[in-house]
């Protein structure tokens, strides 16, 4: 059974979903676990013994031989403990896996889905939460069985002494459980605030990052920094919270496992005078301070720490499972041609930053070759994501080819445009399976013709050809950048869109690249320029500066942007 987060589970169903696929296991823990108890249900009753028919009536041997019984069971609990934590793995690894599964698989729907942003929170929820509820499931799986049969040993041992013994216990204990669990709604509002605030510290951190040239270009370091820091206060703050309440868990302790051990010293006079021995006061001593009081110190501890993160972390899992990202039209419509209008867009990162494009309207025709040019951190590459709709504007809108590209589902815009970054994606595998992984059906001809045309042939000779196995880390980013390009020109999707990605090439292979890409038939070339020579090779130039932008051809910008000559200046041309 694989774990699906958006199938509506709740977390008490996906907990007893995850012990019910392993019967056996449980059933074998259960066993291993009467074992592994074996020695406090034996503590209190063989040391009462050994002291009223051994040491007290002066018969040493019979004492040492109730303790000789004592250690023997102490060395079959020391098996059964190891065979426990065995068990344990086959019945909470497969879990981890499962949430591992759910979560990835939730952040690429979510990224992947048109409209959506990178899932900054999934970093959180999987190197982080998925591993609090993996180990909190397990211990809490060991603290309540360990609770249900220590409890049953010291209740079945002290009242094998005297049933007296036995209700002087049971009063107490069930009014401490019974205020534990009436103050653990309160306890898991708060656990749930530490997982949000944690989540928020991520998200932000991670979208500052992410934004930081365009974040300095605007001038909003002061902005950014606030709203970091407001979130780590949120946390830090939910976090003391969180510590207060273990205050109510010692309460809970001192009422259902230290006053019956303070009830039987104090009323230890009387029981002796009902006939009580003192070897049975002292195993019932044993019993509760061995057995009972460390057992329910270890229940409570671990329900109102790691149980509640458990549920609530579990609880939040779902929740972000659930979090499908809407589609925003219920029917698909197909782009008549590849024509680029951005139409009143505008979009800024938060909403206290300054605009990165402000009411932008622009119109890319189809076949166009573009270049877009301007200062480092003038936001170009805010506007090729939103050529490319992995962004989302805030006001306006952007259509390819009549249709609102947020009315196209992943794959027909994938169909339709791609987008090669600074960074080239090359993963592990075969030359040809990185060359064909937008377009796996391309034929080996098809391969042929995009390397020569590339001239590639050296590089793939070099790597051994299109069935050799690369290892991405032995590539320099210029082979890389190379292999994501010829990856993109082998597809049939007329929207190619550079964002700085050949900036690794040289000056003579990058013409040779975008010379390539542009004589494309029909297709539309869009080139974020690291050199002014790119912006020389194109058609048409946008110049970005701030959050306006002139466009006009090479000659036109020289005469009429001072910005756009002081570039052309700083590169010799």
């Amino acid at each position: 059974m694989t774990l699906t987060l958006s199938t509506e589970p709740t977390v008490p169903r996906l907990l007893l979903a995850a012990l019910r696929r392993h019967p056996r296991a449980l059933l074998r823990l259960a066993a291993w676990s009467v074992l592994e108890v074996a020695p406090l249900l034996l503590s209190g009753y063989a040391i009462a013994h050994a002291l009223d028919a051994g040491f007290i009536a002066g018969r040493p041997e019979t004492g040492l031989a109730w303790l000789s019984v004592l250690g023997a069971a102490v060395l079959v609990g020391a098996l059964a403990t190891g065979r426990v934590y065995r068990i344990l793995a086959e019945i909470v690894e497969p879990f981890r896996d499962d949430l591992v599964d759910g979560v990835v698989g939730g952040a690429l729907q979510r990224s992947t889905v048109l409209g959506g942003r990178p899932d900054s929170g999934a970093v959180a929820r999987l190197t982080h939460q998925v591993e609090v509820v993996r180990d909190n499931f397990a211990g809490l799986l060991l603290l309540t069985r360990s609770f249900i049969v220590s409890t049953i040993s010291a209740i079945v041992g002290i009242a094998a002494l005297t049933g007296m013994v036995a209700l002087l216990v049971l009063p107490p204990l069930l009014a401490g459980l019974a205020l534990f669990l009436a103050s653990l709604r309160s306890m898991m509002a708060r656990q749930r605030d530490h997982v949000l605030t944690d989540e928020a510290v991520a998200e932000s951190a991670s979208t500052i990052a992410r934004s930081l040239r365009d974040v300095v270009a605007c001038g909003g370091e002061e902005q950014a920094c606030a709203r970091v820091q407001r979130d780590v206060e949120a946390h830090a703050a939910a976090e003391r919270v969180v510590a207060r309440m273990a205050a109510i868990r010692t309460f809970t302790v001192a009422v259902g496992g230290w006053l019956p051990a303070v009830g039987l010293l104090v009323g230890a006079h009387w029981l002796l005078t009902t006939g009580l021995t003192l070897g049975a006061i002292t195993g019932g001593l044993i019993y509760l301070t061995q057995g009972l009081l460390p057992a329910l110190r270890a229940l409570v501890d671990g329900l109102g720490a790691g149980g509640l993160r458990l549920v609530v972390t579990l609880d939040r899992l779902v929740e972000a499972g659930e979090q499908a990202m809407p589609m925003r039209s219920a029917q698909q419509r197909t782009p008549d041609g590849h024509d680029l209008v951005v139409d009143g867009v505008t979009f800024c990162y938060g909403r206290q930053a300054e605009p990165v494009v402000k009411a932008l309207n622009m119109v890319i025709p189809e076949g166009q070759h573009l270049a877009m040019v301007g200062p480092s951190g003038a936001g170009k590459s805010t506007l090729a994501g939103l050529l490319a709709a992995t962004h989302v504007p805030d006001q306006g809108e952007v259509r390819l080819g009549g249709v609102p590209v947020a009315d196209l589902d992943p794959q027909s815009l994938a169909r339709h445009r791609v987008l090669i970054p600074q960074e080239a994606y090359v993963f592990a595998g075969t030359l040809g399976e990185n060359l064909r992984y937008l377009h796996p059906s391309a034929t080996r001809t098809e391969l042929d013709a995009v390397v020569a045309e590339l001239d590639l042939g050296a590089l793939v000779a070099r790597l051994g050809g299109y069935d050799a196995v690369i290892d991405p880390g032995t590539l320099s980013a210029g082979e890389r950048q190379l292999i994501a390009v010829a990856r993109a020109h082998l597809t049939p999707a007329p929207v190619l869109i550079l964002d700085e990605a050949t900036c690794h090439l040289d000056p003579a292979a990058e013409e040779r690249v975008e010379r390539v890409l542009a004589a494309r038939k029909g297709g539309t070339l869009i080139v974020v320029a690291h050199r002014i020579t790119s912006a020389l090779r194109a058609r048409r130039i946008v110049l970005m500066d701030g959050a306006h932008l002139v466009t006009g051809t090479h000659p036109e910008l020289l005469a009429t942007a001072p910005l756009y000559r002081d570039l052309v200046v700083g590169h010799g041309q």
